[in-house]
């Protein structure tokens, strides 16, 4: 095994989101996660709309059955949609959720640096949960 055939592995099991799909998405109700550590996020920019969750978490976040899930982990039906920079580590990512059972998680075909260069970066930034956490904090200040 390579990370070549790993990574085409993951991908042969994904429907891959374009980034010009990405609001349709997000209007059924597809929750998007950035992956990307806080670092990168710094350097790169935030994706507004989506939820950050790093890598090493993101398991035990959208899992239905974990104690450590988000409020958005309901069931095993949830439109995951992950985000990276490049779209490479994403995908994996995408396949260990639907390795738990997660069947309709996938992630975004070039990741965060193709909604910059398409100009699409706020394209989710209304987003319905992103809406209520910003109620939330508005509310808790």
């Amino acid at each position: 095994m390579t990370i070549d055939r790993m990574l085409d592995a993951a991908r042969s099991r994904l429907r891959r989101i374009h980034p010009h799909e990405l609001r349709a998405a997000v209007e059924r109700g597809a929750i998007v996660v950035d992956i990307r550590p806080q670092a990168q996020r710094d350097r790169e920019g935030t994706l507004p709309g989506a939820l950050a969750i790093e890598r090493n978490v993101l398991e035990w976040r959208c899992d239905p059955a974990s104690s450590a899930k988000l409020s958005f982990a309901v069931d095993h039906d949830v439109e995951w949609i992950i985000v990276c920079s490049q779209g490479y580590t994403s995908s994996l990512a995408a396949a260990a959720l639907q390795d738990l059972g997660l069947h309709r998680a996938t992630d975004l075909v070039g990741g965060f640096e193709a909604l910059q260069a398409t100009g699409l970066r706020h394209v989710i930034a209304d987003a319905p949960h992103f809406v209520r956490c910003a109620d939330t904090l508005a509310m808790a200040s």
